[in-house]
């Protein structure tokens, strides 16, 4: 382990990408654990990435506004799609989230299965190069974190159908460029899962928690140890959430005190 390699320099503008992500998705991914959609994450943030692949085969600059506008739009479809395959069938509705991620992510191979670079594209894609962030490319994802949680807090958490995936598409579609796909899920989903059988009070407290003391761990030891940034976050966040969830409530406790 090489302590020397940390350099807080280029860890900063990785923090800071880490924390606006979180600042969003923390609260949305407890919504969506609440709503029992967990995979809606990854099939909104693969057709974000469809989106970029498109623009990029454009020969568009990469991290241009035309790029993010190919995302936001790509995201913004999938969720209208979604909004009313739940209320065309909303019995199957998390299937119907698997197929419509599985199409855009193979979407996405068949796109890049004649360029030489494919595969170096997709899993940068997937897997992000959250410890190459620089500042200038935190103005977008600032601007729609400010939103986002202007939405958030303005509704107090009673989000219509629609609204909800209009602003689940647009938060994710900014982050997936910085952090990844694989990120973005489990920035998602962990810290919620970590904190589900905590008060409510305490709930989201603690999964923020849980997540910004994953990634500064996670960025930490990526430095020292020379690892991929984006998966040592991934495993950071899901140590932290396992040992919130054992030192919360019994679970059997939590499930014999609901109504």
């Amino acid at each position: 382990m090489n302590w020397a390699a940390v350099d807080a320099s280029i860890l900063l503008p990785a923090f800071l990408a880490g924390l606006l992500v979180l600042a969003t998705h923390v609260p949305l991914g407890i919504h969506v654990l609440r709503k029992g959609i967990v995979f809606i994450d990854l099939a909104i943030a693969q057709i974000a990435g469809l989106g970029v692949i498109v623009a990029g085969l454009a020969d568009i600059e990469p991290g241009g506004w035309q790029v993010q506008c190919a995302a936001a739009l790509a995201a913004l479809a999938g969720s209208l799609l979604l909004t009313w395959t739940e209320r065309k069938w909303p019995d199957v509705q998390e299937a119907q989230i698997g197929v419509v991620f599985v199409l855009a992510a193979t979407g996405g191979i068949l796109l890049l299965a004649k360029n030489p670079h494919g595969g170096e594209y997709l899993r940068d894609l997937l897997a992000g190069q959250i410890l190459w962030v620089g500042y200038r490319q935190l103005v977008v994802p600032l601007a729609v974190s400010v939103l986002t949680l202007a939405v958030l807090w303005g509704l107090r958490g009673r989000l219509p159908q629609l609204v909800f995936y209009v602003v689940f598409a647009v938060a994710v579609t900014a982050s997936v460029q910085l952090i990844g796909v694989y990120l973005v899920f489990a920035t998602l989903i962990v810290p919620a899962l970590g904190s589900r059988l905590h008060p409510p009070r305490a709930r989201l407290l603690l999964a923020y928690g849980i997540g910004v003391a994953g990634y500064a761990s996670g960025l930490v030891l990526s430095s020292a140890l020379d690892l991929p940034s984006g998966a040592l976050i991934v495993w950071c966040l899901a140590v932290l959430a396992i040992a919130a969830y054992a030192a919360g409530p019994n679970p059997r406790r939590v499930a014999a005190a609901r109504p």
